[in-house]
């Protein structure tokens, strides 16, 4: 008996609620190989930054050492050591101070029953853990609703999301780094965005700008958003005095609008800057607590700067625009134009390769597929092709779609900069925390490959009798399966003869300019 078609506030509460399970399990299971491994592999014996631990630790506080550990390296100790101690050294100024907050709120009120078995630093690092695997999964319900907003098509962003959970920046996402705060906060604000409430947006966007410094670079978003507006209203009053009259009324509205939304979005980290300012550069100003002994005598043995140690003003107190942070990626971590450019680094090309391919590859794609739209940033109303009316064409769906232009363009910017000016590791979580077009463009690619991914419902036929196509990580782990294709059929909302999706004709659903028409007959999707 065919199943009748839920309704689409059922559809989407099935599909977040599965989402949700899903993106659990994979993160217990994160959690899980994290703690054997950081039980059976050694700890790399680096330079990095490892604070005095100033409490003794209780046999639970060792107990949670031995389970969350190895999510407390590299910057997570700056993170974590931020918000017990607030910033003491120059250096942590590179790390914002949003997150920090927010675990140390956790550690302070959720937490707080456990103060009598764990020490501060332990509640720290617990309330990370949780506060992230909270902000993935909401980010992934988020990434879905954002895809169905832009790419008009429910299975790529539900396919989307599910590759949200498979991140490879998923082990950042986990340990006490700020990428999944950041990823929440900046889907959000774009999805937003697309729904209209700009001033939503740019409230989101703000907070984080104040998480994460790449934040700064969405304030293009709002721009490009009022540009577009303003463009597309250009163009329907240029016939007519009073509609041109009206237009530029409204200019001056849509630029007040743009000023205090990116004023707005640039505050944090202003207000962040100046108080490194008054810290290091204002005489006046008096430390806000005794720093512990240790931790002086830390600062003595590895050379940090501490606001209280000395009168004598750092370097970049003197500059032009005094600004802590570019002052920290030059001197600590030798951030600049092309500096990374080095034989030895070599290795971290590669380790960043695969996530380079993918972005330049996705630009590429939407490049060849959109030219006309692209040369002309979209801010030409597109005519009707049957009428030549005034109102614009229908947008396309999926990654080809019009909407998709301002995410690929904000995706290869950060590609570029990082590539050029950062240590080109980053990129991994640097593009997997800040841009959906990673997971919009590899969903597309699975769709576009696999036609098992795009065959119609039919009663009659099983899972079985869909993926009898060979696979090489099916055959090499011994599945008879493809591995998407498993997921997917686990779902009802992407399983083979869903009626979930399949409501809508196919030119609805999928992007038709790389679409090969023997893959459309293959997948026999071609509409009736």
């Amino acid at each position: 008996m065919e199943s009748e078609p839920q309704p689409r506030a059922e559809r989407s509460g099935v599909k977040n609620r599965r989402e949700d399970f899903f993106h659990g399990k994979h993160r217990a299971l994160t959690l899980l190989l994290q703690a054997l491994f950081n039980l059976l592999v050694p700890d790399h014996a680096a330079d990095a930054f490892s604070p005095p631990r100033l409490s003794e630790p209780s046999v639970c506080d060792w107990l949670l050492e031995w389970l969350l550990g190895g999510l407390s390296h590299w910057d997570a100790e700056h993170f974590l050591f931020v918000a017990e101690h607030g910033y003491v050294y120059e250096h942590n100024f590179a790390f914002f101070p949003v997150y920090p907050l927010s675990i140390r709120a956790v550690a302070e009120v959720t937490l707080w029953p456990l103060q009598g078995l764990l020490c501060l630093r332990s509640r720290l690092l617990l309330s990370a853990v949780l506060l992230n695997a909270l902000f993935s999964v909401l980010a992934a319900v988020v990434l879905y609703e954002l895809g169905c907003v832009v790419l008009q098509c429910r299975r790529t962003a539900f396919l989307s999301a599910l590759l949200f959970c498979l991140t490879p920046a998923n082990v950042f996402m986990t340990a006490a780094y700020s990428e999944s705060m950041f990823a929440l906060l900046a889907f959000s604000a774009m999805w937003q965005l697309e729904k209209g409430r700009s001033w939503t947006s740019g409230l989101l966007f703000s907070f984080a700008a104040g998480v994460r410094s790449n934040g700064v670079i969405n304030a293009g978003f709002l721009l490009y958003s009022q540009s577009r507006r303003l463009a597309f209203q250009l163009q329907a009053g240029a016939g007519s005095v009073m509609k041109q009259a009206q237009v530029w009324r409204q200019l001056l509205g849509l630029a007040a609008s743009v000023v205090l939304t990116c004023a707005g979005l640039f505050l944090p980290p202003a207000l962040f800057q100046f108080y490194a300012y008054l810290r290091f550069c204002d005489p006046d100003v008096s430390p806000e607590r005794a720093v512990p002994q240790p931790l002086l005598q830390l600062a003595v043995d590895k050379g940090y700067r501490l606001a209280s140690m000395t009168g004598v003003k750092p370097a970049w107190c003197s500059h032009q625009v005094p600004m802590i942070y570019s002052y920290i990626q030059d001197v600590y971590w030798n951030v600049g134009f092309l500096r990374y450019f080095q034989l030895k680094q070599i290795p971290n090309f590669l380790l960043a390769a695969p996530i380079m391919m993918l972005s330049a590859w996705a630009a590429g794609i939407y490049l060849t597929a959109n030219l006309q739209h692209c040369l002309t940033l979209g801010l030409v109303r597109r005519r009707n092709k049957s009428g030549g009316g005034e109102g614009a064409a229908k947008p396309g769906v999926g990654f080809c779609s019009s909407g998709v232009f301002v995410y690929v363009v904000h995706a290869t910017a950060l590609l570029v900069f990082g590539l050029l000016c950062m240590h080109v590791q980053v990129l991994t979580r640097l593009l997997g925390s800040s841009s959906p077009v990673l997971y919009w463009f590899s969903a597309h690619l699975l769709q576009d490959s696999d036609a098992v991914l795009w065959r119609e419902g039919d009663p009659t036929q099983t899972a079985a009798s869909l993926s009898e196509r060979p696979c090489l990580g099916s055959a090499l782990l011994g599945y008879t399966e493809p591995p998407h294709f498993t997921i997917m059929n686990r779902y009802p909302m992407t399983r083979v003869g869903s009626p979930l999706l399949s409501e809508e004709p196919y030119s609805q659903r999928v992007c038709l300019q790389n679409k090969d028409p023997e893959k459309l007959k293959e997948a026999a999707f071609i509409s009736k």
